[in-house]
């Protein structure tokens, strides 16, 4: 069917969400769902939520139907009354996530909410304030007041790429609305702070990350057209230009993902979101749904998001490609990351030079085109069934050919990078590392010969080779096999560390935890040999390219301090 109307869009998002409020809190419901951390809440069916309710609330008002304009304005009463607004409290200015658990509970509390609230409440003001009541108008005003002030003390760096932005969105736009001169200032600040950066780094530090790209993407375009700044909206321009070219060079038209590796991803196929904001974004290009059952979203309503012309071959054109990109430099300059991906028209195959392994981290990628659907390879490591923050990947890349690594902290996190960091040890009853198939299982095979596992993906032929395998932790083992499995609509094979009953494992006190592989796919998977040199300092791998310099790996054998 043709493109519907964003107005008609819009609306029938909302009233796809009108049998989830509840008139006596004046919030959504929405069934449960959580990372793992910052919130308390276990077992829990039903919450009521900060953020969906607010953009809840923007889109009521934005239908301008005159029988949402009260619901909306109820919403946002009770979005204001649960503000934090003691500004001698360590939480001053932000939101719980849920109606159901108090800042108090919170482990920590989330201080993105500050953004996340903020940017919507500022935004219903400057669309719809004339329409509000005058104690909600100045109830309204004085929360944002208390976000900014937030934001402002918080005062996050041009590396945390979506968090940048929407704090500048939040202190640009409320400076201009209010007539506040030092948000402006600051919102200003912030935004050429972004561009320098950026252009400095070449990237986005946040690298192609499917969701934070487009929460950049979106709030950079709600920006531009909000903005009476000339200035800002130039610089918007350039953050746009430089965000959807990451896009538009890591979509694979054969497989219709979007290609790895991820700095930061929640599902690694896309998600419905995603997929529905690619079509609207390129005005359906690239089609994945009838426009009628689009899952459309209030927060894309008059965002302006659209993506350039000059991309829009990239979603739908079949070709070879390598990239490699910075996305990573510490201070010095001396310390840097690199990504690398490669495609054909079949398949991509992405990496990391080094990262940690958390859930948000997709460190070795690849996804491959399986008869109508897609097909992917995801590496991970695994402490009690969760992504091991305290794992290091690190690879050398030449195209479908890659030698990779897994080392380990003695201070890094465990299920986050930061909230709940190590101590030299863990607490275990399983560690393994985990090579992830999963999407359409159709054609798939997998099969393990000792230290080697071999894949067919709908004939496509992928091998893994164990180079080194060594981990001190007192267990005695004879030989490191990879084992094939298949669980919760996804087939592996794993390498297990150590399962067992649970017990204490010291990093600190290892003298060797590392491991060495080679990866090949395609018609070299057979043929790509790698050699392994160690020392009682380090290992090294060399993988034999034919007739160009062969690619070389360096680890630690012992756990590293951060």
């Amino acid at each position: 069917m043709n493109r519907m109307s964003d107005s008609d869009m819009l609306l029938q998002a909302v009233q796809a969400m009108d049998g989830m409020y509840n008139r006596e809190i004046r919030m959504l419901a929405t069934p449960f769902k959580s990372p793992g951390y910052h919130t308390t809440l276990r077992q829990v069916e039903t919450v009521h939520p900060t953020r969906e309710t607010v953009q809840y609330a923007l889109a009521l008002l934005d239908t301008e139907l005159p029988e949402y304009e009260r619901r909306a304005f109820d919403i946002l009463e009770t979005i204001v009354s649960l503000q934090d607004t003691n500004p001698d409290q360590a939480t001053f200015g932000i939101w719980p996530w849920f109606y159901e658990e108090p800042l108090s509970r919170m482990s920590p509390p989330d201080w993105n909410w500050a953004d996340f609230i903020g940017k919507n409440l500022v935004l219903a003001a400057l669309r719809h304030g004339r329409r509000f009541p005058e104690a909600l108008r100045q109830s309204v005003r004085q929360s944002v007041f208390c976000a900014c002030d937030a934001i402002m003390k918080r005062n996050v760096g041009p590396h945390y790429t979506n968090i940048a932005v929407m704090g500048a969105f939040v202190t640009l736009l409320a400076g201009e609305l209010y007539g506040r001169r030092d948000y402006e200032r600051y919102g200003l600040n912030r935004l050429n702070g972004i561009v320098e950066f950026t252009r400095k780094l070449g990237s986005f530090q946040e690298y192609n990350s499917p969701t934070y790209t487009i929460v950049a993407v979106l709030e950079l375009s709600k920006l531009k057209t909000e903005t009476r700044n000339e200035q800002a909206k130039a610089w918007c321009d350039e953050l746009l230009d430089r965000a959807w070219k990451m896009i538009a060079d890591h979509f694979h038209a054969g497989t219709k993902q979007w290609v790895g590796p991820h700095s930061r991803s929640y599902s690694t196929m896309l998600s419905d979101r995603t997929k529905a904001f690619l079509q609207v974004a390129t005005d359906g290009q690239l089609l994945y749904f009838p426009w009628d059952r689009l899952p459309y979203e209030g927060e894309w309503f008059k965002s302006g998001v659209r993506c350039p012309s000059s991309y829009l071959r990239c979603f739908t054109g079949r070709m070879e490609k390598s990239l490699t990109q910075c996305y990573f430099r510490d201070e010095s300059g001396e310390e840097k990351k690199w990504a690398t991906t490669f495609m054909t028209s079949d398949y991509a195959l992405g990496t990391f030079s080094r990262e940690i392994m958390w859930n948000q981290a997709t460190c070795l990628l690849a996804y491959v085109r399986n008869g109508g659907g897609t097909t992917y390879m995801r590496l991970r490591a695994l402490h009690d069934g969760y992504d091991f923050c305290s794992a290091v990947f690190t690879a050398a890349q030449y195209r479908e050919q890659v030698l990779f690594g897994v080392s380990f902290l003695t201070n890094g996190g465990d299920t986050h990078p930061a909230l709940d960091r190590i101590d030299g040890t863990v607490e275990a009853s399983d560690i393994r590392l985990r090579l992830e198939i999963g999407g359409n299982l159709n054609n798939v095979n997998a099969v393990s010969a000792g230290d080697r596992a071999a894949f067919a993906l709908d004939g496509l032929n992928v091998q893994v080779a164990t180079l080194f395998a060594a981990f001190d932790d007192g267990t005695d083992r004879e030989r490191w096999e990879w084992e094939i499995g298949r669980k919760d609509e996804v087939c592996f094979a794993d390498l297990v560390i150590y399962s067992g009953d649970k017990k204490t494992i010291d990093f600190r006190s290892m003298r060797e935890a590392v491991f060495l592989f080679s990866m090949a796919l395609g018609e070299k998977a057979s043929r790509f040999e790698a050699v392994v040199e160690h020392d009682s300092e380090r290992v090294r791998a060399t993988g034999d390219l034919g007739e160009r310099p062969p690619l070389t790996l360096i680890l630690p054998r012992k756990p590293q301090t951060l």
